[in-house]
C-alpha cells in the first residue's frame, strides 16, 4: 500500500501545570524500571520535558549504579536537587520491581501479562484505563546486512529462521551460506513481543545458537557488519543495517513505514506503556504520564525515533485486490493514522482506542469536518459465514460512531468489510485482534 503524508495534527493538548510537583526530602522523586526500548533514550528525554517543564534547571543525565541505569538530575531555582532514576533491564524487570516497591512507574514494550496483572492484583488493576497508558507505537523492524538481496520475507519463515529449521540463505532464495542469528536477551520487551508474534504462535522456541544481547545498538551493529546476519531491532535502531518488508498471512507485504506503524497494520507494531500502580501516591509518576501523553511529550516520542500518537491524514492509493466500494472511498477521501481496536472477546474500545478518540474528535473540530465529512470503515477476522463477518466488521465501526457523536460528530457514513483485506493472519488471536479494527476516513 502506497501512502503518503498530507498533513499533520496534533496530539492531546497538556494543560499548564498549575503547581509545582512536591520535591521529597531524600531520595529520588520517581523510579522507573522496565524496558529497555523505553528506558534506553525516550524514558529518559520524557522525564527531562517533565522536569524543563516543571521550571527545573540545569537538567541533565548521569550514569546510574549499574549498566543501563541512568539518572535524570534537575534543579529547583531555589538549588534542591531533584533525582529520578531509570532502570533499563527489559519489560519483565518493571513489574517485578512494582510488586517489590522498587519502583513506581513500569516502562514496558509489551502489555501487561495475565500472570503480572494476578501477581499485582494488591496494586490495583492494571489494565484500567488510567494504570494502563499508552505512550508510544514502535515497530520491530527485520534487519539484514545491507548486502543481503533478499527485501522480503514472511512471519512463517521468521519463524522457521530463528527457530533454526531454516538454517542457509540459499533456502530462502538469496545467497550468502549460513544464517547468523541476532537476538535481544530474555528480559528484553524486544525479545517478547518478537516471541509473542513470530516464535510462540507456531510453537517454536529461539534457536540456541542465536548470539543474545541486551544492547539494542549493538545487536543492530552486529548485523550490518555481517553479511549471513538477521536480527530483530525496535525501529529505532535500524542503523546501519537494512530493514525488510513482512508479510502475515494474506497481509500485504509492508515495510516498517511511519504510517503503516500508528495504524498498527504493520505485522511486527507494537504499543509502548507506562503502568502505574492504581495504589500509586507518587504524583511525579501521574506528571510523567499525562506530560507523555501532551503534544510536547509526544513530539519528544517523536524526536527518539519512535511513532507518535498524533493523527495525521494519508492518501491512499487504489489497489485492484481492494474492494471495489473501499476503492471508491480511497479516490475520495483520507485516512488518519488511527486504528480503534477493541478489548479482547469484547465490543469495548481498548484502553489506547479511548485515549485517541480525544485525538480524533480534536482533528475533526480543528478541521471544520464535524458535519458528515467522517466514514467510518469497519473490519472483522475470518467467520464461517461472510455475512455475519460484514456485519460484526459494521457493528465494530457504531461503537465508534456512538463515541464520536457523544462529541457532536455527525457521520456521512458507516461501512462494513467484513473479513476483507487482513493485516495480520487469522490463525492465532493476537491476529484476530489486529484484524478486528476500525478505520477513519475523511472528506
Amino acid at each position: 500500500m502506497k501512502l503518503r503524508v498530507l498533513f499533520l495534527c496534533f496530539a492531546i493538548s497538556l494543560p499548564a501545570v498549575a503547581t509545582p510537583l512536591p520535591i521529597p526530602d531524600q531520595g529520588p522523586a520517581l523510579r522507573i524500571q522496565g524496558s529497555n526500548t523505553i528506558g534506553a533514550a525516550l524514558g529518559p528525554a520524557l522525564v527531562k520535558g517533565l522536569m524543563e517543564h516543571q521550571g527545573l534547571q540545569g537538567v541533565h543525565s548521569e550514569p546510574g549504579a549499574g549498566a543501563n541505569e541512568q539518572r535524570v538530575v534537575g534543579k529547583t531555582r531555589q538549588g534542591k536537587t531533584v533525582t529520578v532514576e531509570v532502570a533499563a533491564h527489559g519489560s519483565s524487570t518493571g513489574f517485578a520491581a512494582l510488586k517489590n516497591a522498587r519502583a513506581d512507574l513500569a516502562a514496558s514494550s509489551r502489555p501487561i501479562k495475565d500472570s503480572e496483572l494476578v501477581d499485582l492484583e494488591p496494586l490495583g488493576d492494571l489494565k484500567s484505563p488510567d494504570a494502563e497508558q499508552v505512550i508510544a507505537i514502535d515497530g520491530l523492524a527485520i534487519i539484514l546486512n545491507p548486502r543481503n538481496p533478499l527485501n522480503t520475507l514472511n512471519t512463517e519463515q521468521l519463524a522457521q529462521i530463528f527457530n533454526g529449521e531454516v538454517s542457509t540463505w540459499e533456502a530462502l532464495g538469496g545467497i550468502g551460506g549460513a544464517i547468523h542469528l541476532y537476538a535481544r536477551d530474555d528480559q528484553s520487551g524486544t525479545y517478547d513481543t518478537f516471541k509473542e508474534l513470530v516464535l510462540s504462535r507456531r510453537g517454536k522456541p529461539l534457536a540456541g545458537t542465536a548470539q543474545r544481547f541486551e544492547s539494542s545498538e549493538a545487536l543492530s551493529d552486529a548485523v550490518s557488519h555481517d553479511p549471513q546476519g538477521i536480527g530483530f531491532i525496535g525501529l529505532p535502531y535500524v542503523r546501519q543495517a537494512k530493514a525488510v518488508a513482512i508479510v502475515d498471512g494474506d497481509s500485504q507485504p509492508m515495510l516498517p513505514l511511519t504510517s503503516l506503524i500508528a495504524t498498527e497494520d504493520y505485522p511486527l507494531s507494537r504499543r509502548l506503556f507506562f503502568y502505574v500502580p492504581p495504589s500509586s501516591r507518587n504524583p511525579w509518576a501521574k506528571a510523567l504520564v499525562d506530560f507523555s501523553q501532551g503534544s510536547k511529550g509526544q513530539a519528544i516520542v517523536a524526536a527518539n525515533g519512535f511513532i507518535a500518537q498524533q493523527v495525521q491524514a494519508i492518501g491512499v492509493t487504489p489497489r485492484p485486490s481492494m474492494p471495489d466500494d473501499y476503492q471508491a472511498i480511497t479516490r475520495d477521501a483520507q485516512r488518519l493514522t488511527v486504528n480503534f481496536r477493541f478489548e479482547e472477546g469484547s465490543a469495548s474500545l481498548d484502553n489506547k482506542a479511548r485515549q485517541d478518540l480525544q485525538r480524533v474528535v480534536a482533528y475533526i473540530r480543528s478541521h471544520g469536518k464535524l458535519d458528515k465529512r467522517v466514514t467510518l470503515v469497519g473490519f472483522g477476522d475470518a467467520k464461517n459465514d461472510p455475512q455475519r463477518a460484514a456485519l460484526l466488521s459494521k457493528l465494530r465501526a457504531m461503537a465508534v460512531r456512538r463515541e464520536l457523536v457523544k462529541s457532536g460528530v455527525v457521520l456521512r457514513d458507516i461501512r462494513g468489510f467484513g473479513a476483507q483485506m487482513p493485516v495480520a493472519a487469522n490463525t492465532a488471536d493476537e491476529g484476530r485482534i489486529k484484524n478486528r479494527r476500525v478505520e477513519v476516513w475523511v472528506y
